[in-house]
């Protein structure tokens, strides 16, 4: 019996934009009352990117697949879908790739992408990971006629002015380009896995510009999130032969690189301590870490229990985060964490939280600074441990090809994001809280897509949006 082969899908190469106005660590510091050491080393955060107010999620987004688009000297006949993954969503029915397409048009010409399709994804900041797997198993159907995707990630992470959130923004965009024979990184094939479930840890209703939070609950979710998916994971990668583990090992062992959801730096650091602890606490080299750690590993009373009756343990809560402080301090952890995920939290630091685009912006992160490093990172497994509040978490991985140095070698985050200008905190509070018109942004465009129109004279103009490329 013949059975067909599937091709080799991935990601063949990225394009980021960032907006050029920033706001500094010391200067929200001072002003929120804040030891600055709690953002730079609690927090993991140095530079947070600010829109300007001639940009949204969707010019951000053309920008990104602009670039990506010219530097592989893609037409539009290349490309048969484009997607865009968002939680900063403009509309609640045009979708944003329409926005996109619209400005793209003003390069390539009225109509040159009316053959295309795609759709705006939406589930928190796990969509783009949605959207990388449909576009994927859609090449892998050969349903594309020989043509790419791309799937772009943008987003304005923005929170109330003196919440607890307000030190985790951002702004940026990813574009990627899907196709068949990658150079950059294949995806391992029939083991990507989710979870889903009815959750309001983090949700924004319609009409609310910044979203509720409830940062302790949506913490814990995420991990328990994604370890649940990664379960699932490693059952499929052991099952398919893809992973094959001898007596003592844990999957995290082959396993690379670790990119994560970047809500901000530190998380992703717990993020793979709460991974590697659930992994390796029934492995024999466990006790050897809790020797290291110096106290054995507590349990909440109600072992099985919700997640509230966990945070309200509070006597577990305090042991836990004692036990966690020291299992980040181990050999066993750093190890890891300096071979295997360091390098990915890099642009998070000056960048700030992207929501869909944070983990891949990670994986930007990690190509570039493992490259410069002199790493080879030909047939090295990257694994992705996603998650989007409301909630649903995909864990999924990948292989770099040997063609991945055409693409890496001319990766510098400073000069990808360009010259850029801080901002003092009068000057943010004034864009926060929307006190200057779009047409009179902070600083004039230079090639790229902005806004030049909100709205119109009658009612059924109301929601109207224009853009141009300003050159």
């Amino acid at each position: 019996m013949w059975f067909p082969v599937m091709p080799i899908v991935g990601i063949d190469d990225l394009a980021i934009y960032v907006p050029k106005l920033y706001l500094d660590y010391k200067d929200f510091a001072e002003a929120r009352g804040i030891n600055p050491q709690k953002l730079e080393y609690g927090i993991g955060i140095k530079k947070m990117a600010i829109a300007d107010t001639n940009q949204d999620s969707a010019c951000m987004a053309a920008n990104a697949c602009l670039k990506l688009m010219q530097r592989n000297h893609l037409h539009p006949e290349d490309i048969g879908r484009v997607y865009v993954a968002t939680e900063s969503s403009l509309d609640e029915s045009k979708a944003m790739n329409s926005f996109v397409i619209g400005m793209l048009e003003q390069i390539y010409g009225e109509g040159s992408f009316e053959h295309a399709g795609g759709i705006e994804c939406k589930f928190a900041c796990v969509s783009g990971s949605y959207a990388l797997y449909d576009n994927a198993n859609w090449i892998r159907a050969e349903e594309n006629n020989g043509k790419a995707a791309v799937v772009i990630v943008s987003d304005i992470a923005k929170y109330d002015i003196g919440s607890s959130g307000e030190y985790t923004q951002g702004a940026g965009a990813v574009a990627l380009l899907i196709r068949e024979n990658p150079r950059l990184m294949a995806f391992d094939q029939k083991v990507a896995s989710t979870t889903i479930k009815n959750e309001y840890d983090f949700y924004r209703p319609f009409g609310k510009e910044t979203p509720l939070v409830n940062g302790s609950y949506s913490n814990l979710l995420y991990l328990i999130s994604v370890r649940k998916a990664f379960d699932s994971y490693k059952e499929k990668a052991i099952k398919s032969g893809l992973i094959k583990l001898k007596d003592g090992e844990s999957i995290t062992d082959h396993i690379d690189f670790f990119a994560v959801h970047l809500p901000y730096r530190k998380m992703g650091e717990k993020a793979l301590a709460y991974l590697l602890r659930h992994e390796w606490r029934h492995l024999p080299r466990w006790k050897y870490v809790t020797k290291e750690v110096g106290m054995q590993e507590p349990q909440p009373k109600d072992a099985r229990g919700t997640i509230e009756s966990i945070l309200a343990d509070t006597e577990f809560m305090k042991a836990d985060e004692q036990f966690r402080r020291g299992f980040m301090q181990t050999s066993f952890y750093n190890e890891v964490y300096e071979n295997k995920m360091a390098t990915s939290l890099e642009a998070s630091a000056i960048i700030g939280n992207l929501y869909t685009a944070s983990m891949y912006m990670g994986l930007r992160s990690l190509l570039e600074f493992e490259f410069k490093k002199g790493t080879d990172l030909e047939g090295k497994r990257i694994g992705f441990g996603s998650y989007g509040s409301g909630s649903s978490a995909m864990v999924f991985s990948g292989l770099i090809q040997p063609q991945y140095k055409e693409i890496v070698k001319r990766m510098d985050l400073d000069e990808d994001i360009g010259p850029r200008q801080k901002l003092s905190m009068e000057e943010y509070e004034r864009l926060h809280r929307n006190q200057r018109a779009f047409t009179d942004s902070v600083i004039r465009a230079h090639n790229e897509f902005v806004l030049v129109k909100l709205g119109g004279t009658t009612a059924d103009k109301a929601g109207f949006r224009e853009y141009n490329y300003v050159s």
